[in-house]
């Protein structure tokens, strides 16, 4: 159905010619799904928008094909393209909050896109559009059609990018990052709807992710990119269950896991290489843990071992290749799901942990359980933050001059305990609440809704503070934003955004302090220091998210509110992102109020768990309990849609 051969997209930055996507070939067969996988920088979102023909100005196609059922579309005119755009090839985009008209309603949107792909108009066409709403999961369809984006949680958003493209039902789907910010119950349901629409429709999918278990459960075959190069390419079952390339390898090892607490990730050092600069030999040279002197001068060719290819000089000897590929074999990764360590499986026998307030149920922030296998154990101290019967109410108007005509119960009498140098994790579906009680927390709610509890830090009420003393809380205090485009200045380069808050909350620092810190952070985060005289559309998803990372940490913050801190990462970087968060928790005390539908980090940095449903929480205790022994139906329905690597 598609077919790319030897692509090439050059883009023309400041600092020179950079050169995305390098002699980049792949064939996709019809009702097939092709992922495209590496970490953030190396090339996968260029390659979706040069298959769309949606490069930014900067960028051109200077070489290659792109055949979709046999026409070259890089050929076709402009007005051509628009008629495939849509229609015959759909794209999910990896940010729904800059993909979606902030001033249009989400309906007219839809209904725009299937009047201009399909037969439909007028009310056939709404009726479409409130249909798809509804596959997709969002309640109230009927009532959600006329909301506007800025109304939407990050994952309802990118339910809405969704329905719009497969509302148009094309041929083939280009899905970059298309569950991101979803949460699992509901990822699971978009996936059961493309598979279903898959075999109904024969559609072929190309998904860009860096989720491992997505791809091992919807991919049949699977590319891994580095430095706009493929480097590996393999059905899906070999891929996870023996990897050849020493980055493949190391990408399974740094994959965060219950069996894997108390031990630091096995993060893959430096980051993917500028592309603008010359390479002379093997591109992943610097950061291999197999090395050889050639592969500094030699660059490796992407060859052919059975049904598989790999660009490595490891295997360029076919003698060695056929010894390695054996034991490969032989020699499978780690199982994604390893059995738990005794000190997790037997800290709480079943049913010890009750359901929120009910008997049995366990103060989040008490000693018991609380992690001191993966750090310092803390003394019994009062509570860093004490929030005592949370409600937050929207008023819901029918138009700006209009006064309310009613309110929206967000969070719904909540209360929880985090002490210090402990994390609780707040899980749930998308909508839940999860978000509001994060931004509740750090004052950001005050002229848009009614909040109403106690938020006690240190013993003072965050929601009665004002002037100095609130200025003061709020370096104590930060967060980190879930969508990261949305959070940080466009106008602003990465230092200026860096700096301007070590300016406000940390005046006492001199100019010299301020940038040995602000380089530093940077280099936690996994950036190169060039990142900080750039903006930030000039960032992929992933860096961004690690700019908005590096400046919460900077003033030093007592708490962190995580919103899907690692959703946008790789899984090196989130390896790299969960090493710093857990040093930091070590070494300086700091805790987290982590927000996230990721399981698997949940089972890695969690001292315990708060899962909430329709903005109340179900169930919280000690993170091993309530994952291994879940007592109520929501979280058990959540973990068993929570996705897994098969096959290793």
């Amino acid at each position: 159905m598609l077919n790319v051969a030897d692509l090439k997209v050059e883009l023309h930055a400041d600092a020179g010619l950079v050169k995305a996507i390098d002699g980049l070939s792949l064939a996709i067969e019809r009702g097939e799904t092709f992922a495209l996988v590496g970490e953030s920088g190396c090339g996968k979102s260029m390659t979706a928008l040069a298959l769309m023909r949606l490069l930014p100005e900067n960028g051109r196609v200077t070489e290659g094909r792109v055949d979709l059922q046999g026409h070259d579309i890089l050929a076709l005119p402009e007005s051509q393209m628009r008629v495939v755009r849509g229609g015959k090839i759909g794209m999910i985009f990896q940010e729904p909050g800059t993909s979606l008209n902030p001033v249009m309603r989400v309906g007219d949107q839809i209904v725009e896109a299937i009047e201009a792909h399909t037969p439909l108009r007028g009310a056939q066409a709404r009726a479409k559009a409130i249909e798809w709403l509804g596959r997709v999961g969002i309640p109230e369809p009927e009532r959600r059609i006329d909301e506007y984006p800025f109304r939407m949680s990050g994952g309802q958003k990118q339910r809405v990018m969704i329905a719009m493209t497969l509302a148009c039902e094309p041929d083939f789907l280009v899905a970059d990052e298309p569950t991101t910010a979803l949460d699992v119950t509901i990822q699971a349901q978009i996936l059961d709807l493309l598979k279903r629409l898959q075999k109904e429709q024969g559609m072929g999918m190309l998904l860009i992710t860096h989720d491992l278990a997505l791809v091992s459960g919807m991919a049949q075959r699977v590319a891994l990119m580095y430095a706009g190069q493929i480097i590996e390419v393999a059905g899906a079952d070999d891929f996870f269950r023996a990897p050849l390339h020493p980055y493949a390898k190391l990408l399974m090892n740094a994959l965060p896991d219950a069996g894997k607490r108390g031990t630091s990730l096995a993060a893959i050092a430096g980051t993917v290489p500028p592309l603008w600069q010359s390479f002379i030999g093997c591109r992943f040279a610097p950061r291999c843990d197999r090395v050889m002197d050639a592969c500094h001068t030699t660059p490796p060719e992407l060859q052919g071992i059975g049904q598989r290819s790999v660009r490595c000089l490891l295997y360029a000897d076919p003698r060695v290749a056929r010894e390695v590929l054996k034991e490969a074999m032989l020699q499978p990764v780690a199982a994604a799901e390893p059995t738990r360590p005794a000190a997790f499986a037997a800290t709480t026998a079943p049913g010890a942990l009750g359901a929120y307030g009910g008997p049995g149920a366990a103060a989040v922030g008490s000693s018991a359980g609380s992690g001191a296998a993966h750090r310092k154990p803390h003394p019994d101290t009062a509570a860093l933050l004490e929030v005592q019967e949370l409600s937050v109410r929207f008023p819901i108007r029918k138009s700006l001059l209009r006064g309310a005509q009613g309110v929206f119960t967000a969070v719904d009498n909540i209360s929880f305990n985090i002490r210090p140098g402990q994390t609780l994790a707040l899980v749930g579906e998308s909508g839940c609440g999860k978000t509001t009680t994060g931004k509740a927390i750090v004052q950001l709610l005050r002229d848009q809704a009614v909040v109403e509890g106690r938020a006690l830090f240190n013993g003072h009420d965050l929601f009665k503070l004002e002037g100095a003393v609130l200025r003061e809380a709020r370096r104590s205090v930060q967060i980190i934003f879930q969508d990261p485009f949305a959070s940080l200045n466009p106008r602003m380069r990465v230092f200026d955004i860096l700096e301007e808050g070590l300016l406000a909350l940390r005046p006492s620092l001199d100019t010299a302090a301020r940038r040995a810190g602000i380089e530093k952070l940077v280099d936690q985060v996994g950036l190169r220091r060039d990142a900080l005289d750039r903006y930030p559309h000039e960032f992929s998803g992933g860096q961004r998210q690690r700019i908005a990372i590096a400046r919460a940490l900077a003033v030093e913050p007592k708490l962190i509110v995580c919103d899907e801190p690692t959703s946008a990462l790789d899984v090196s970087v989130q390896a790299q992102i969960l090493n710093l968060l857990r040093q930091l928790q070590r070494e300086l005390g700091v805790s987290y109020l982590f927000i996230t539908h990721n399981i698997g980090v949940v089972e890695y940095i969690a001292d315990h768990v708060a899962v909430m449903q329709n903005g109340r929480i179900g169930e919280m205790g000690v993170a091993e309990a309530v994952l291994r022994h879940p007592r109520s139906t929501y979280t058990r329905t959540l973990l068993a849609a929570v996705p897994r690597i098969q096959g290793r």
